[in-house]
Parts: structure tokens; sequence; C-alpha cells
């Protein structure tokens, strides 16, 4: 099997490492294989793929979309380093408001799943960095929202004291505002 899935400490959010058949022409690698993902219990229906290019201390997020657009995501670095991270948006979930974080690169051969309910963010580490984002949904703005990335509740621990933000990502509110609509649902019990 060309993956590796590693639960994370929050409930759902999945580590991913691919493996990559290298030579001395380069290298072949999967990405994304259907029956592998359903096989582990994650049902990832791409509707739209992200590419997204940053540089060194920039932050995107905490970007989530509502119900009927709510969106799961499989994110990977092309080049740079990100820490990418998680919240728990989901009611009745165990690990409500708990987020996770872990840092991407193409050495490391890992990919993040981010399944519906969650808030989504990340801090460029590296110089620059090209970062894909395979989605479950399309973008629909009039469904997006956003919680403010130093929230004092999350308390998450970035590694940027001062990031370089767009105006809508300084303008979320706290996550005890943040408008979701998002249930708990044992997707382990769905896929078994």
């Amino acid at each position: 099997m060309p993956f590796k899935f590693n639960r994370l400490a929050v409930r759902d959010v999945i580590q991913i490492e691919s493996v990559k058949f290298k030579d001395e022409r380069g290298f072949f690698e999967e990405a994304f294989k259907l029956p592998d993902f359903k096989n582990f219990g994650i049902n990832l229906n791409i509707k739209q793929i992200n590419f997204s290019h940053s540089s060194k201390g920039v932050l995107r997020g905490l970007h989530y979309q509502l119900e009927p657009f709510v969106q799961a995501k499989l994110v990977r670095v092309i080049s740079g380093a990100i820490f990418d991270v998680a919240v728990d948006l989901r009611i009745g979930s165990d690990t409500f408001g708990k987020w996770v974080g872990a840092i991407l690169t193409p050495n490391d051969k890992n990919m993040l799943f981010i399944p519906e309910g969650f808030a989504h963010g990340f801090e460029v580490l590296s110089d620059t960095v090209d970062f894909e984002y395979y989605c479950s949904n399309i973008y629909a703005p009039e469904y997006e929202r956003g919680i403010i990335y130093n929230d004092s509740f999350l308390n998450i621990k970035w590694h940027t004291e001062k990031p370089l933000l767009s105006s809508k990502d300084s303008a979320y509110p706290a996550f005890e505002f943040a408008e979701h609509n998002f249930e708990y649902k044992n997707i382990e019990k769905v896929f078994k």
C-alpha cells in the first residue's frame, strides 16, 4: 500500500504518509487513491482542487464553510514548509474546541486529512510555500466563515508572533462568537 495513515490527537484528523518510489530518474508518488482511503474510512469525493503560493510569515485561516457547503480537505505541501492546524467545530465531539497541528513538507511525504466540521489554517515556515488542497465541496463565499487565528480559548501555538494576515482573516471573530452548524458523526461507524 502506498500510504500510511496515522490518527492524530484530535478525533478524525489523519496524517497520511505517501510512499515515494525512487530511482536514478527521480521519483513517483501517488497523492490520492480512493480505494486505499476508503479502506481506512476516509470517503473524500473531490470536487475542487486549490493551489496557493505564500511567503514566509503568512498565516491563512482559520477558515471553514457552513452546511450545505461544508468541506473536508486533503492538504499537502508541494515545496516549502508549513505548520498546518485543524480545529474541531463539531458539537457533540469529545474533541470539540480542540486543535491539532502538524508540520508538512514534501520531504516528510506527509499530508493531512481534515474532515468536515473543522476550521483550517496554516502558517508558512519556509521562504515560500506551494500548497495544494483537495476539497470535497466547492468554494461558496456566502457560506465561508472563520475564527481569529490568535483566539485565547484555542491557544494555538503558532511559530510566528506577528504573522502576515489578509484583512478578512484579521477580522474574524473569537471562537465563542463564531457561527458554525456542525454535528459530530462517528465516521468510523459509517464506513465499517
